[in-house]
């Protein structure tokens, strides 16, 4: 094999496009034969003899031995100190125009080589977009897309490919979301679905083709997918529910997307999945449909549509749930839903099952996202109701110690939140609010968020807005009273933003007034 491999690497050396086919192929089927038996022996002769060159010349599309060229490439280009010299011989652009070919083997052989090449390089495949074959690609895969092996190697360029960022660009101009959804629907081998699987999921975080994967179908074809394997115990099915719900829940993120889905009545359908899993159901499967309705529930125009819908009602029925990851989707669903919606927010705080169980889960110390959550939902109710009957429900259910702890939170947000729902408290029902503020020693932390220089101007006019609703009670007056605001609210005339400056003026006049 040595002796006629040496001959094969000569004869190669001095061919010419003109020479004889028959001995040609026999040259390349020599070396094609020493790569199975050792490849990276046979690569590195291959490499010294200086015939990667002459291979520059022989990928023509009129050649019949142009397939068993690509071959050898692909093959010699599994080794990785195989791939500079194979750029340097100039095989990269021959290789891109061999992609327009018709022969399919040609195209098999072609992308192998190109793959194996420019693998693991961002340099190369960049080079490669910038050479427009990601357009190619995708028609090929939509005319070849009954050759498995071509369809394979489409599959495998584009996830290569997908993960830079020039790429999506130029895959949002091609019709790709259609192409890979059809493709998808026809897959039935697990193995199949998780190589589209690895395309789609770098490709639906851009925006422009996240709302083409929606628009071709994607989203029905997940839900499909989840009702089909939600059951299942086997290995493959609990992977494929995994990937395909969490496919879901970032498709259903970007305003365009949720309108658009919820037009096309997605609701109902998440609703349905979620239905089927109310008493012991899938947590997976309910943290994904309560994810996708959560990402629904932002854009405003969505909001009204969904509450009449059912969406409030469904949701509350997981109120039972004892898994975090559930209860912390169902406390952001409800908060995205009543944001501005005033009649919703007040029925929901009226609920007193609701209203305890979120008093219950301020305390859920093990799990500081669903704490937080429960929290900002209590505000929010307050916030977005406006309503007596919903300060009285939470009062009555021993919210307002947690509103008065979210106060003090190091998030500035959530700080916010707890200060305007406070002074709503005090604003609408401070009679009723009165003895658990008095308990929660709101007066002594608004002291300290007001002597704090590290306190964001909007706590700081906040707390002072409290502060004027407080002493309307005689109790929490002479708290104030005694623990010398004047001095700590007058230095605050002088602050930078104009805003807190005015309202210090303000405060400080009712507070000279009523001491």
């Amino acid at each position: 094999m040595a002796d006629n491999l040496s001959d094969a690497l000569k004869k190669l050396k001095i061919t010419t496009t003109d020479s004889r086919a028959d001995s040609l192929e026999g040259c390349l089927d020599c070396l094609l034969q020493a790569l199975a038996q050792n490849n990276t022996e046979t690569s590195e002769k291959i490499q010294k003899s200086g015939v990667l060159q002459v291979f520059a010349s022989l990928l023509t599309p009129q050649s019949s031995c142009t397939a068993k060229v690509a071959n050898i490439i692909a093959e010699v280009a599994r080794n990785e100190f195989m791939r500079n010299p194979c750029v340097d011989a100039g095989l990269i652009p021959p290789l891109v125009q061999l992609l327009n070919c018709k022969d399919q083997e040609v195209l098999l052989q072609t992308g192998r080589a190109l793959g194996n090449i420019c693998y693991d390089s961002h340099t190369l495949q960049s080079q490669l977009i910038n050479m427009g074959v990601i357009p190619t690609l995708v028609k090929l895969l939509g005319i070849h897309c009954q050759n498995a092996a071509l369809t394979e190697m489409c599959l495998v360029a584009f996830g290569n490919l997908a993960e830079l960022e020039s790429s999506k660009e130029q895959f949002a101009y091609t019709n790709i979301a259609e192409e890979l959804v059809k493709l998808f629907k026809k897959q039935i081998e697990h193995d199949k679905k998780e190589m589209i699987f690895e395309v789609l999921a770098p490709l639906a975080e851009n925006d422009v083709i996240k709302l083409q994967l929606v628009e071709a179908g994607l989203v029905e074809c997940l839900l499909e997918i989840v009702q089909k394997t939600v059951d299942s115990d086997k290995e493959d099915d609990i992977a494929e529910l995994k990937t395909a719900s969490d496919l879901m829940v970032l498709l259903l993120l970007g305003d365009g997307n949720c309108i658009h889905m919820v037009d096309n009545g997605i609701v109902q359908k998440l609703m349905d999945l979620l239905d089927r899993h109310v008493e012991d159901g899938n947590v997976t499967v309910q943290h994904a449909a309560l994810s996708a309705l959560r990402n629904l529930a932002i854009p405003v125009v969505n909001k009204a549509k969904m509450l009449s819908a059912g969406v409030a009602e469904a949701v509350l029925k997981f109120l039972r749930s004892e898994m975090p990851p559930v209860q912390f989707k169902l406390l952001g669903t409800l908060r995205m839903l009543i944001d501005a919606q005033a009649e919703a927010a007040e029925q929901l705080g009226k609920n007193v099952k609701l209203v305890e169980r979120l008093v219950e889960w301020c305390e859920a110390k093990d799990h500081a996202g669903v704490m937080g959550e429960s929290n900002r939902l209590l505000s929010a109710l307050i916030r977005h109701s406006k309503s007596k009957d919903v300060i009285r429900t939470i009062v009555q259910s021993g919210g307002i110690k947690h509103l008065v702890t979210m106060a003090t939170s190091e998030h500035v947000i959530m700080q916010n939140e707890a200060l305007v729902a406070l002074a709503l408290i005090a604003a609408l029902e401070l009679v009723t609010a009165e003895k658990d503020l008095e308990n929660a020693q709101l007066v002594q932390i608004l002291h300290r968020l007001l002597s704090d220089d590290r306190s964001a101007p909007e706590i700081k006019y906040n707390s002072m807005v409290l502060i004027c609703a407080l002493i309307g009670s005689e109790p929490l007056q002479k708290e104030v009273q005694s623990m010398a605001f004047l001095e700590v609210i007058s230095k605050l005339r002088g602050h930078e933003n104009k805003t807190v400056a005015q309202q210090a003026s303000l405060t400080e006049q009712r507070l000279a007034v009523e001491s």
